[in-house]
């Protein structure tokens, strides 16, 4: 595809958001990057299936993104081919009186995918480096014992928090989840006419919120937030990819693309011999079943 360079979305060295594009022209019209997004689909389920019978790995697909970026279409147009039983996604919100009464990951671990199944994160652990930082009275609600007030939260604590999640991310890797995690690049011209047709279309009246213009006049604070966590926590085994998402249709495809690209890597994921005994006697089998003996 012209112009598109998959690879060039990783995050591998110190970005600057402001410099990376939301929207690239590919020359493809939407009609193909349909078809070329159901073949991906397509290519996932087989590879699900493997991972299902193979046992031996899971998949952790990390969505983050400013409000309207798309989040949910795509979560829905890039995996609805794959068996429902293959795919479980989570979506984090405010922290329940129960969550937070344990640690800030513990919600998010307790999440994860099982082995042979892919879990998608729709908001992910990085909120609690992101909205808090940008509302950081909420960190009062985790009651850590050193931290009363707002002044209190002292200047290491998000630096802190990231290498945690650095941590926590080595360590899952470690026993076989395979770590993916998506910026959708949104610009804030784009959001505002996003913002603009959930009002202007009554069925959709509802996704709105006056909470979402109160939040786009901090968007330079959330910026600043993401740039320092994709320059912080994008490592060999858990990289970010940066995905230009003004066009919704072509950052489904992006991201389907790179899922499927980074998993067939794993060429050891097959399906798993038969025993040599039940190879053997295969045909046996099948005329037991074909008389109706058994």
């Amino acid at each position: 595809m012209k112009n598109l360079n998959i690879e060039s979305l990783r995050v591998t060295e110190q970005i600057k958001l402001s410099e990376l594009p939301t929207k690239i022209d590919v020359n493809k019209d939407h009609s193909q990057l349909k078809k070329k997004l159901k073949k991906i689909r397509h290519e996932l389920s087989e590879i699900q299936d493997k991972m299902y019978a193979h046992n031996k790995y899971s998949v952790l697909v990390c969505l983050q993104g400013m409000d309207t970026a798309g989040k949910d279409s795509l979560i829905r147009e890039v995996f609805k081919e794959i068996n429902p039983r293959g795919v479980v996604v989570e979506s984090f919100k405010t922290p329940t009186s129960a969550e937070l009464e344990h640690d800030f990951l513990w919600r998010h671990y307790k999440a994860l995918p099982e082995r042979g199944k892919i879990g998608v994160f729709n908001r992910t652990h990085y909120e609690n480096v992101l909205f808090t930082r940008v509302h950081p009275e909420y960190i009062l609600n985790e009651s850590i014992p050193s931290i009363l007030t707002v002044d209190d939260i002292p200047e290491d604590f998000w630096s802190k928090r990231m290498s945690d999640m650095n941590h926590f991310e080595n360590h899952i890797s470690k026993s076989g989840t395979i770590v993916l995690k998506f910026f959708l690049h949104l610009s804030k011209e784009e959001q505002r006419q996003r913002l603009l047709r959930r009002l202007e279309t009554p069925k959709h009246n509802w996704k709105f919120s006056p909470g979402d213009l109160a939040e786009r006049l901090l968007w330079d604070k959330y910026q600043a937030c993401y740039e320092e966590i994709l320059n912080t926590t994008s490592t060999e085994k858990a990289p970010w990819f940066v995905v230009p998402a003004d066009d919704k249709e072509l950052a489904r495809y992006i991201v389907g693309k790179i899922i499927l690209t980074e998993l067939k890597k794993y060429t050891d994921i097959q399906n798993p011999v038969l025993d040599a005994d039940v190879q053997e006697n295969i045909k046996k089998y099948q005329q037991a079943l074909r008389e109706h003996k058994v």
